[in-house]
């Protein structure tokens, strides 16, 4: 009788170990990206529509506006193209924040964050899951758009020598933007009540941010008093940044701080924006209903 116990015992699996809170945000988190990115390739008029956008950016303001603005004390056109594709590649990271906004405002509207809510998965996972999701499509994004870029005339290089290295960390940094932004983008879904608000409210705040900026004209042509707000732009120090590991022309000399050392900068302001927001976001969705 005993021997017999002691054998089932034996057979019988262990029981799984419960998984730390760290690996159980990150496995959850993981699932629900992946829900959100089925979705999206069943969807494919959301990739699609999201690339015509920054694509036409690219396209009207390399030729309308190219050779008529002055960028390092020149009107040529192949300059203004390299100083203009820093700005394009981060307005469309940041324009991401919208669809992110929209999504969760979706979710909510339709029920499914009070099922996610119902389960036992770490509160953080499902805003989390999305804003990695919509990462995951601006990295499409953005690889059509350099692509395009590189048809119309950019060249990484163009004003000072750069290196592979150098051009894919500025993608990072542009990356790590879009991904902060999204957690605004997130916060407004939770704060909203249909995905029509949503979508005004998430994109309406980006065109003072993304205009008053060093991203389409030098900041130092601006007004005396506007200058230190684009400079002080976080905005501002990621398309800088960007121009300096790409090596195209830059803003004027500025002795502000983020225009000095704008990959410190840009860092900084974009692990600011995650971690403010994103406690916002998983405060709001703990309290949402």
């Amino acid at each position: 009788m005993t021997t017999a116990a002691t054998a089932t015992d034996t057979a019988r699996p262990a029981a799984p170990r419960p998984r730390g809170g760290v690996a159980r945000s990150l496995s959850d988190s993981l699932v629900v990206a992946r829900r959100n990115l089925i979705r999206m390739t069943r969807i494919p008029e959301m990739i699609l529509f999201n690339v015509i956008q920054p694509v036409m950016f690219v396209v009207l303001f390399t030729y309308v506006f190219g050779g008529s603005l002055t960028v390092a004390g020149t009107t040529d056109p192949d300059v203004y193209t390299n100083f203009l594709m820093a700005g394009i590649f981060a307005q469309t990271v940041t324009f991401a924040t919208a669809g992110s906004a929209a999504g969760i405002a979706d979710d909510m509207q339709k029920g499914i964050i009070d099922r996610f809510r119902s389960l036992p998965m770490a509160r953080g996972a499902v805003l989390t899951g999305r804003t990695v999701a919509d990462l995951v499509q601006t990295s499409i994004t953005l690889l059509v758009l350099a692509l395009v870029a590189l048809l119309v005339g950019w060249r990484p290089g163009s004003a000072e020598p750069t290196n592979a290295a150098r051009v894919l960390a500025g993608f990072a940094l542009l990356l790590l933007l879009g991904y902060a932004f999204t957690w605004i983008g997130a916060l407004i879904g939770l704060s909203v009540r249909t995905p029509e608000a949503a979508t005004s409210g998430g994109i309406i705040w980006l065109f003072p941010v993304t205009f008053v900026s060093n991203a389409f004209v030098d900041s130092s042509q601006m007004a005396p008093w506007l200058q230190p707000v684009a400079e002080w732009n976080p905005f501002s120090a990621t398309v800088q940044a960007c121009r300096v590991l790409f090596g195209n022309p830059g803003v004027g000399a500025s002795e502000a701080w983020p225009m000095q050392h704008p990959v410190a900068a840009s860092l900084l302001w974009s692990v600011l924006i995650v971690v403010v927001f994103r406690t916002l976001a998983v405060r709001k969705y703990r309290a949402a209903s």
